[in-house]
């Protein structure tokens, strides 16, 4: 096993394992309160139908039977505001008491200002805020960014938000990726803890050479939208299913298996799998690889279909809510995606 250099003053030690990507140790953090929102409106399998879509198919294929899609007044920042506000209310804190507001989401409601920015100010707060792009792999990062300030004493509680309105990006016109998205947000409160939560290990990691595999190749500085572009769904996300399954089986066994090996723990430590609901048979492909007991797998793609970075948070939310955390337990996490790129971790809750 290689040596592992530590830093304790601080908490955090680091790793290299492999040429994927550093593996650390971040501790002294824990989570005050979690929320989650999605809006009321359902859309199932049935229901795309008239698009070209095959029920049948959507199920056989991914496991999404429903998912969420929010009407046309609401924006990203809508669906961050309730859910951290059920966050802040299950906290027990006082909204003034944020310091910091992290927004993983690549769905902003405009380039400039922040979506962190916009919730900031509709939450009534004077912090820092900005947002974090890493799509599905959001909430990850932007829940590591956060826990590095709470760990440094620079922020005493912090606002993690994972939101992504895919509905606005989907093609209706691509009967294989249209059916995988829906709209949803889920929301974290941080604060210390004691020397013994936070995070065991995490990893994360990009391989930007795959990025055209999954990706909104036109509205940034390189491709302006014009009335042609948007004829041709430059505007929309383009995705190669096939590579992109392939490679998501990968980085999350690998990732995985990585943070478990760096924190001496196996599958039979972990109390609860909580992954990026993307597809069902990604998530049955890894914990079959990686030998997880399914009970401890939680599933909500059935309901809510692929919600970027809101995916993380909003399965977070509904095991927190149904008793299936409690402290002291080892709770894995992963979000993977577009980038590509990557953010897996073991937390003791």
């Amino acid at each position: 096993m290689p040596s592992v250099s530590s830093t304790a003053a601080r908490g955090q030690s680091v790793s290299q394992f492999s040429d994927r990507s550093p593996l650390r140790q971040l501790l002294g953090v824990q989570v005050l309160g979690v929320g989650s929102f999605v809006p009321a409106h359902i859309v199932k399998n049935e229901d795309l139908s008239s698009l070209g879509c095959d029920p049948d198919w959507i199920v056989q294929r991914t496991g999404i039977r429903e998912r969420r899609h929010a009407p046309p007044t609401m924006a990203t920042s809508d669906m961050a505001l309730a859910a951290a506000n059920a966050a802040i209310e299950n906290a027990g804190v006082d909204p003034r008491e944020i310091d910091l507001i992290v927004v993983g989401t690549f769905t902003p409601d405009m380039p400039t200002p922040s979506t962190a920015c916009i919730l900031q100010d509709r939450l009534g707060i004077r912090c820092a805020a900005m947002d974090v792009s890493a799509a599905c792999a959001g909430f990850m990062y932007a829940m590591i960014t956060a826990s590095q300030f709470v760990r440094c004493g620079t922020s005493r509680r912090a606002l993690v938000v994972g939101a992504d309105l895919l509905s606005r990006i989907a093609n209706p016109a691509d009967k294989r990726t249209y059916p995988l998205f829906g709209d949803g947000a889920g929301a974290v409160i941080l604060g210390a803890g004691s020397e013994e939560q936070g995070f065991l290990s995490y990893t994360l990691g990009s391989e930007g050479e795959g990025g055209e595999l999954l990706c909104v190749p036109g509205g940034g500085s390189a491709e302006r939208l014009d009335d042609q572009s948007l004829a041709a769904g430059r505007g929309f996300l383009h995705m190669d299913g096939r590579s992109v399954f392939k490679w998501a089986v990968r980085v999350i066994t690998d990732s995985i298996q990585d943070v478990l090996t760096h924190a001496n723990l196996t599958a039979d430590d972990i109390s609860l799998v909580l992954l990026h609901q993307a597809n069902v048979r990604i998530i049955d492909a890894a914990c079959e690889n990686l030998g997880f007991d399914r009970k401890k797998v939680v599933i909500n793609l059935d309901r809510y279909g692929n919600t970027s970075a809101g995916s993380v948070p909003l399965v977070l939310d509904e095991a927190y809510q149904a008793g299936k955390i409690r402290r002291g337990d080892n709770v894995l996490l992963s979000g993977f995606g577009a980038g590509l790129s990557w953010g897996t971790a073991v937390m003791r809750w």
